[in-house]
């Protein structure tokens, strides 16, 4: 089975090799590949492809552009979403692909579930995090408790059959879309990790379009892509 991890990169030069040696580490006896979209100014590409990922340059459009361009161009059965700041733990893997055998569709690393206050997390993310996921459970239907995270583990049909249309908004719309198609999703808790470096995402601005993406799937149909059923 061919594992794909995908990524968005910004200036992630002080990161990028530990992501992807720790990565590969927990991968160990599997085939996989490392898809790339990177928009830097810094020597992030060139330490990736040095470390054998596929890299797709881009110019700097957001966070969803990029990470969708890397889901577009995976090739593996199984596909893994992560961020390039060292605050997931790749250790969690090979439990939400023993999820992903065992049947489910989707596996959404949680970093809130059964925990009342996250470690390495700020206080204001949390709170805004906790809310994203009761608002998508609420609005959707589907329990979530973190609606917002960048770590999942996908059956490759799952991102093949659904359009992907967000850009800040990408990480709540990849856990809703598949829940409300009816696949067969679960949530795993896992670690949360210090940040390697600083966050890219103005909390306010970010908060607000994630908003607009929730509201606006309650005004148009979900549906899976033409040719899939």
């Amino acid at each position: 089975m061919k594992i794909s991890i995908c990524m968005g990169t910004k200036n992630e030069e002080k990161a990028i090799a530990t992501v992807i040696r720790s990565f590969r580490n927990a991968l160990k006896g599997h085939d996989s590949e490392f898809v790339i979209t990177d928009s830097s100014s810094d020597r992030t590409a060139e330490i990736a492809s040095g470390l054998g990922a596929i890299v797709i340059k881009q110019k700097p459009q957001g966070y969803g552009i990029a990470l969708r361009e890397a889901l577009m161009n995976a090739t593996g059965e199984v596909i893994i979403t992560t961020d390039c700041d060292g605050t997931y733990p790749p250790e969690a893997v090979p439990a939400m692909l023993k999820l992903i055998g065992e049947g489910y569709d989707m596996v959404s690393a949680s970093r809130l579930k059964g925990k009342t206050r996250v470690k390495n997390m700020a206080l204001l993310n949390e709170f805004g995090n906790r809310f994203f996921a009761f608002a998508v459970s609420l609005l959707y239907g589907c329990r979530c408790t973190d609606a917002t995270t960048g770590m999942r583990v996908f059956r490759k049909e799952v991102i093949s059959s659904i359009e992907w249309t967000e850009n800040t908004g990408l990480s709540l719309e990849l856990f809703f879309k598949p829940a409300v198609l009816g696949f067969k999703v679960i949530e795993m808790p896992i670690g949360y990790l210090p940040r390697a470096g600083g966050t890219k995402l103005n909390p306010w601005k970010g908060g607000v379009e994630m908003l607009v993406t929730l509201m606006r799937y309650k005004l148009r149909p979900i549906r899976k892509r033409a040719g899939y059923t």
